[in-house]
Formats: structure tokens, C-alpha cells, sequence
């Protein structure tokens, strides 16, 4: 994914009051595109939190490579 693109897609999900977590911690979208981007040998899972059907938190947690 583009580095440009992925940061103003977290920023419009934070804007929409969506929180966003790195690793288990409330994130920014700047660290979560640097932390994307610059680990290349690394694999980050999105998990989408919801409530009630309306989608209130994002996470991103590293991929162990077994």
C-alpha cells in the first residue's frame, strides 16, 4: 500500500471518532503508517471493533512468522 494513501485513510477513520491502536496501544495514524511502512519484513493484522454495528476501534498487531 502507498504510504500517502494509507495515512490519509487512518486520518479520515480518526476524524470519523474512531480510535486507533498499535500493538495494544491508542495510536495516531502517523506512527501506525510509519510503523507499516518501515517494517517491511513484518506483517500487521487488522482487527475491526464494533459495537452495535457501527465500527468504533481499529488495531493493527504484528504477525508472528512462525
Amino acid at each position: 500500500m502507498d504510504r500517502n494513501q494509507l495515512f490519509i485513510e487512518l486520518q479520515n477513520i480518526q476524524r470519523r471518532g474512531i480510535m486507533i491502536f498499535l500493538e495494544g496501544e491508542k495510536s495516531t495514524p502517523e506512527t501506525v503508517t510509519d510503523a507499516l511502512c518501515v517494517q517491511e519484513n513484518s506483517s500487521y493484522m487488522r482487527d475491526y471493533v464494533y459495537d452495535k454495528g457501527v465500527l468504533k476501534e481499529l488495531h493493527f498487531d504484528k504477525v508472528k512468522n512462525i
